[in-house]
């Protein structure tokens, strides 16, 4: 396979999914979309996830995508079946939710986990009814944080603002006596450190990026042979353009980016 990998979010946070996908595999070409039209996903119907991923699914395999992936939890929880159905066999599609179940019921045997994501991604109840159904003696405590996320679209982390919101969220009494904090967003790691200072060294913070791109690599990574010495194509799409999304890109893989809208809804 020598096809480039497809990635999509409703916005920015699917990028930490995609560098971490490009620190495993660095020859693997990316073509990530940010639906940022319709961002955030969390308060969205699920028939309307569903319909936003099927067509951006579709969008991706236009692109000659053989490999999607569905790097944000809502859409993850709620359309992951849909897109599989909708795709059938011609591309192999991940989610970013199952890596980090299986991480869970391999690393914490007992004991309260706690999870934090948008309203869509704790209403599901997606974590809960996977981590039980793997390994029943771990609890699940979710806790919906609705703010995290517009929150970090703007730019709103490492500052007095996210600490106070951070804080807020995690002193809630669901939380109490966690052994590990899943941080159910691919927003979310960006706001990691901050998190990490909250709890200290008492709390085991699951960021979904990295576990997720490493599944990824052990599933597909032989798969492809590229050539080391050719950089891969990185292309990034939007269906409304934001400066914070091309701000955001750019920090993560270097100025040189190639942005450009689409509208896949007209």
């Amino acid at each position: 396979m020598n096809s480039p990998i497809g990635i999509f979010d409703s916005g920015i946070g699917g990028l930490t999914v995609a560098r971490a996908i490009h620190k495993q595999l660095p020859y693997l070409p990316i073509i990530y979309f940010g639906d940022t039209a319709h961002l955030p996903y969390g308060d969205k119907s699920s028939e309307s996830i569903q319909n936003y991923a099927q067509r951006i699914s579709s969008f991706l395999l236009k692109k000659r995508c053989r490999i999607i992936v569905i790097a944000c939890n809502t859409a993850s929880a709620v359309a992951y079946e849909k897109v599989k159905r909708h795709i059938g066999m011609k591309a192999i599609v991940f989610n970013v939710i199952d890596p980090v179940v299986d991480y869970v019921a391999c690393n914490f045997k007992r004991g309260r986990v706690g999870v934090i994501g948008t309203k869509g991604t704790i209403q599901s109840r997606i974590y809960v009814r996977k981590i039980a159904k793997v390994n029943s003696a771990i609890r699940v405590s979710s806790l919906a944080t609705p703010l995290l996320a517009p929150m970090i679209e703007e730019g709103y982390f490492n500052n007095y603002i996210s600490r106070t919101i951070i804080h807020s969220y995690l002193s809630k009494k669901t939380l109490s006596g966690t052994r590990a904090l899943i941080l159910g967003c691919t927003h979310y790691p960006l706001i990691k450190k901050e998190v990490e200072k909250f709890y200290g060294k008492g709390v085991d913070i699951i960021d979904s990026a990295d576990i997720v791109a490493a599944h990824i690599k052990d599933k597909i990574g032989n798969l492809y042979s590229f050539s080391k010495r050719k950089q891969p194509e990185r292309h990034f799409f939007v269906s409304d353009y934001t400066e914070a999304f091309e701000k955001s890109a750019a920090i993560f893989f270097g100025k040189n980016i190639k942005l450009k809208k689409v509208n896949l809804w007209r």
